[in-house]
């Protein structure tokens, strides 16, 4: 991870918010061998205890499935939106430009789950993002042998969070004048460069410049 201190979260809040905000992440591990292996899911992301815990499920009999029945430990990986920065826009653009981005990294080990718990995690899952209680698409909803054919092909996980950590990469080591100049022209970007414009802006009141 990019470590600088300027560039961390400090706010549990706002991380766990960005995490509620962006469930789609990426869930990576290795192999007893030290073989890579990722995929991304939906996360149901909660808080028991002091602890974030975070449940999903993935495919049986998958290269990840096999990889953390051997090696439990994982690496969670949530992010949102990016955007290149010129350094043109900077008040000295004879430097290297960047790249705005915000990420958060959750560190635990995956535990596999009953059958009992699997169907509880879909018809969360289901609920949460269909947001909708009379979509026909809701786990309750579904034929029963659908659904015990789904069942069979797929296993809930549960991680503990026992580590996390934070790059939201915002510009915090610009001048005054750059960081407004990134804001303005990120504002003339795609989607994801007006999403970072908004979090630069929030961020600007809170700023410390020299």
């Amino acid at each position: 991870m990019y470590s600088l201190p300027y560039y961390k979260e400090k706010d549990p809040a706002v991380v766990t918010g960005f995490m509620h905000q962006h469930p789609f992440a990426m869930l990576a591990g290795s192999d007893g061998e030290g073989r890579p292996v990722v995929t991304q899911i939906p996360l149901l992301i909660k808080e028991q205890n002091g602890c974030i815990v975070l449940r999903g499920h993935i495919m049986r009999q998958t290269d990840h499935h096999k990889a953390f029945m051997q090696n439990p430990q994982a690496l969670v990986v949530f992010t949102g939106p990016h955007a290149y920065v010129s350094a043109s826009w900077y008040t000295n653009p004879q430097q290297g430009s960047t790249w705005n981005y915000m990420s958060v990294h959750a560190r635990g080990n995956v535990r596999f789950l009953e059958d009992d718990a699997l169907l509880e995690i879909l018809r969360e899952t289901t609920a949460l993002f269909e947001n909708n209680y009379e979509s026909p698409s809701l786990m309750e909803k579904l034929p029963v042998e659908y659904v015990q054919r789904l069942v069979k092909a797929i296993v809930a996980i549960e991680i503990e969070v026992q580590d996390i950590d934070t790059v939201f990469k915002l510009s915090q080591n610009r001048d005054k004048e750059s960081y407004h100049n990134i804001i303005a022209q990120l504002q003339h970007g795609n989607e994801d460069a007006r999403q970072i414009a908004v979090e630069m802006e929030q961020r600007a009141a809170g700023m410390k410049w020299e």
